[in-house]
């Protein structure tokens, strides 16, 4: 951006002053200076070169400080983490080794500058640099993050070497080993891992702050999942070290929320606060860390309700009170297939690929496993793809089971406008959701042959919730696992996702019945492939 000063009788020219964090003060303060030289009262010159000599070490100290907080600011953030020796996690019995590897390369979607480097506690009896290498991370490290440590050896020696760095976090490791957050000792009645009952202590702001934290990672630890063990990572590196653009607070602003609430949605505000249901998921969304996309979605799934919707509608959807802009991921890129049974994947194959068995079946697939801890993990997952009455409509409906908070087994239905996007096999996916609109791209990975499983990827955002997230489902008719002669390319499938096959979780689809299933009159099925239980075969 530039400013053009306007010229003086001192100035011949307009002069234009780049105007950024570093120079602009300076800039936009040349003028002034140049034509307080070129003044002809001699009384005042020695004062005023005084004075300007003075406000140029200043705005040259201020300059040198605020190109050095740059240089601080943009600098990767260094992690090192250290995992006991064969240390098993609880991801599909994966071994930690292989989860936190696996975590440091998913950091990396979020940012190229977040580093983590993963050792086994097994280095300190290495016989070469290894150890001095360790030693050397530590000394630069922002965070240090134990898992499983807990031989005595390895604990001393951590205690030795790691006294510099201000975060450490602990999780299953020796009660020996501390936290510590932004510099200070967090004291559990059990040390050596982060979610114990906090010690009584000072009420500090400060302390305050990372005592939610420590609640926030200590509830997505729990839930044993890849995407939570990044996002514990994310929590603190937001919260000590530099903001993550995913993680921007989504707590009210102050008053210009206030404001834009009242003035815009005074009606549904009144209507949600006398309503038991809106109500409830009002409280529980504020129990929520407002970042924690599993905690949050929870409280919705459960609570939803006409009057949520009108809430979310209005406060967020139409006036975005909170002002958010969250934008769908762009990492990782997951190409899409490219051929069926021989054939190059065109657009309305690929559309028949997701009707799936719907005509033969009474849906197009059910889900058998899923990534995403917020949306993927729901029991009795049924999806129905197919062709809308009007001309060039495609529609996708997924009809799945939640257990309410209060312990309720519920059906609940959604529905998405669905678009071919640039390249065979991607589409764009929208949806209403409780009042919000979700925005996703979505990409057919793989479908065998036989129409027996596939592999669909997608990376969406609820934009004015601030809310992104990336996912993938595996399907089939039946909801059953793949049968294992599948599994070489299964997991071919997975890895041009990023994804591992213990990081899914397996979907309950043990009791299902009675799924709200049906299409809306007027809808079509199959255009270029038949399907018959047992075969599929392309019809051109």
């Amino acid at each position: 951006m530039n400013v053009n000063v306007a010229p003086s009788s001192s100035i011949n020219s307009p002069a234009t002053f780049p105007v950024n964090r570093r120079s602009s003060v300076a800039g936009l303060l040349n003028p002034l200076l140049l034509r307080c030289r070129k003044t002809k009262v001699s009384v005042f010159s020695s004062s005023l070169d005084r004075k300007i000599r003075a406000t140029r070490r200043i705005l040259a100290a201020a300059a040198l400080e605020m190109k050095e907080a740059e240089k601080k600011t943009s600098s990767p953030v260094r992690i090192v983490s250290i995992v006991g020796e064969d240390s098993v996690s609880p991801l599909n019995s994966a071994p930690w080794l292989d989860v936190m590897l696996h975590t440091a390369e998913r950091l990396k979607w979020v940012d190229e500058e977040f580093e983590m480097i993963v050792f086994s506690d097994n280095f300190i009896n290495s016989q070469d640099e290894t150890v001095n290498r360790v030693r050397n991370e530590l000394d630069r490290a922002d965070i240090l993050v134990l898992v499983a440590v807990s031989k005595e050896g390895s604990v001393n020696w951590i205690q030795t070497n790691s006294q510099n760095v201000p975060n450490t976090i602990c999780f299953d490791s020796s009660s020996a080993l501390r936290n510590k957050l932004g510099g200070i000792l967090i004291e559990t009645e059990k040390r050596g891992d982060i979610f114990s009952s906090l010690l009584p202590f000072s009420q500090s702001k400060k302390m305050n702050e990372s005592v939610e934290i420590v609640r926030t990672v200590s509830e997505a630890w729990e839930r044993h999942n890849a995407d939570d063990i990044r996002f514990c990572l994310l929590v603190i590196i937001n919260s000590y070290i530099t903001p993550v653009s995913t993680l921007q607070n989504l707590r009210a602003k102050g008053f210009s929320t206030l404001n834009c609430m009242v003035t815009n949605c005074g009606p549904q505000i009144l209507n949600c606060l006398l309503d038991p249901n809106c109500r409830k998921a009002l409280q529980c969304l504020n129990q929520c860390s407002p970042v924690d996309q599993v905690c949050n979605y929870r409280c919705i799934a459960s609570y939803e309700s006409q009057y949520l919707e009108e809430f979310s509608l209005c406060v967020l959807q139409k006036n975005n009170c909170l002002e958010l802009d969250a934008k769908i991921p762009e990492k990782p890129y997951v190409p899409p297939m490219t051929e069926f049974r021989g054939e190059i994947l065109s657009s309305e194959i690929a559309e028949d690929l997701f009707v799936g068995w719907l005509g033969t079946l009474n849906w197009s697939w059910r889900v058998v496993a899923g990534q995403n801890p917020a949306y993927d993990q729901f029991p009795c997952q049924y999806q129905l793809y197919y062709r809308g009455k009007a001309r060039g409509s495609f529609w996708y409906e997924p009809v799945f089971q939640v257990r309410t908070l209060e312990d309720n087994l519920v059906w609940r239905r959604r529905k998405y406008r669905v678009k071919r996007g640039k390249v065979p096999g991607t589409f764009q996916f929208s949806v209403l959701d409780n009042g919000v609109v979700s925005i996703e791209s979505w990409t057919i990975v793989d479908v065998s042959d036989d129409l027996s499983w596939g592999l669909f990827h997608y990376h969406g955002a609820a934009r004015v919730a601030g809310q992104s997230y990336t996912g993938a489902v595996l399907v089939s008719p039946d909801g059953q696992y793949p049968a294992e002669r599948e599994k070489e390319r299964l997991v071919s499938a997975l890895d041009r996702c990023g994804i591992k096959e213990w990081e899914l979780f397996n979907v309950d689809n043990c009791s299902c019945e009675g799924p709200p299933l049906g299409l809306p009159e007027g809808s079509s099925l199959h255009s270029k492939i038949e399907v018959q239980e047992g075969r599929t075969h392309a019809s051109v």
